[in-house]
């Protein structure tokens, strides 16, 4: 578990908010360009599925320029009102983004209903239309794995809630596709339900998204405690570790633990000890940005032997 984010801990919260930056500035001019193509061709064709996953990349912008502020909110270091940081500040926006997507879902919805109501509505499907979704696709796959291996490496929640939010896009669009495609063969009301198949894919999403951002907000376990008692255990002259407790996201996690040393020794003794498992901690899970440890005495152990009775 160590291993997974020593990466992510090993750069400087100035490197982190400048890089995590960066992917978001690229994915940015990618997903407005993805948005233009697809909605001033679904607007030329007539194309319901196609306007709306166009208005779906537009989303994907906009959440985009809500990471940035978040990102940048977050990188502010701790201070007497907020003595533990700003992290939560990236989770609180990653739940904006959640929201966003299910506004996304209002507004193919809203589509959907105007299609139904309004007369003469007719969807062309030309070769084109297959080029332009083929061409957006493409981008989509691109930004997708981009986000996802930065995220990973920098251990941003909202990078990896972002690049799900744009996976919604592929999905969303291989329903355009096919929708197409079925029009094209003389089922228009094909296009409609491309739509609807769209809804799902996004709702489904941004469900995904505000379940893991709520898991940081309501404190939830974040590391494995066992693996944490072990440590302890391996440092000299600790008898006993319980009560761990972890919080935070998987980049920053905060501990609190006791530990049980003889209660013969100094005080001073007691704190070292106290010390030398945090380090200890820290060294093996670089993902630990804190720890408090509570120090106490061992319980005694009664070796008097049991007395027997004669029956």
């Amino acid at each position: 578990m160590a291993n997974d984010h020593s990466h992510s801990h090993s750069i400087a919260p100035e490197d982190y908010t400048q890089q995590v930056r960066r992917v978001l500035i690229i994915t940015l001019v990618l997903n407005e360009a993805v948005a233009a193509a697809k909605i001033t061709w679904g607007y030329m064709t007539g194309s319901l599925g196609m306007m709306s996953d166009g208005f779906h990349s537009l989303f994907d912008g906009v959440s985009n320029i809500v990471g940035l502020v978040g990102i940048w909110i977050a990188s502010h270091p701790p201070d007497r009102e907020h003595p533990y940081g700003h992290k939560k500040y990236e989770t609180l926006f990653t739940i904006i983004i959640s929201v966003m997507i299910f506004g996304t879902c209002f507004q193919v919805l809203k589509h959907v209903w105007l299609s139904f109501t309004t007369a003469g509505h007719e969807t062309l499907a030309p070769n084109l239309s297959f080029g332009v979704m083929a061409a957006t696709i493409s981008v989509n796959i691109f930004v997708v794995l981009y986000e996802m291996r930065r995220g990973r490496k920098l251990g941003s929640s909202f990078l990896m809630a972002d690049a799900m939010h744009t996976k919604s896009d592929i999905l969303a669009s291989v329903a355009v596709v096919v929708g197409l495609v079925f029009t094209r063969l003389g089922y228009p009301i094909a296009d409609t339900i491309a739509s609807l198949v769209i809804i799902f894919f996004i709702a489904r999403i941004g469900y995904q998204i505000i379940k893991s951002a709520s898991d940081v907000l309501v404190d939830t376990t974040c590391i494995d405690t066992h693996a944490i008692e072990g440590v302890a255990l391996r440092v000299r002259g600790v008898k006993g570790c319980h009560g761990v407790r972890s919080r935070g996201t998987s980049q920053y996690v905060y501990l609190d633990l006791h530990i049980q040393v003889d209660p013969e020794i100094s005080l001073k003794q007691a704190h070292n000890m106290a010390h030398q498992v945090e380090d200890r901690i820290k060294h093996e899970f670089p993902n630990v940005a804190d720890i408090v440890a509570h120090v106490e005495p061992a319980p005694a152990v009664d070796h008097t032997p049991p007395i027997e009775f004669d029956l």
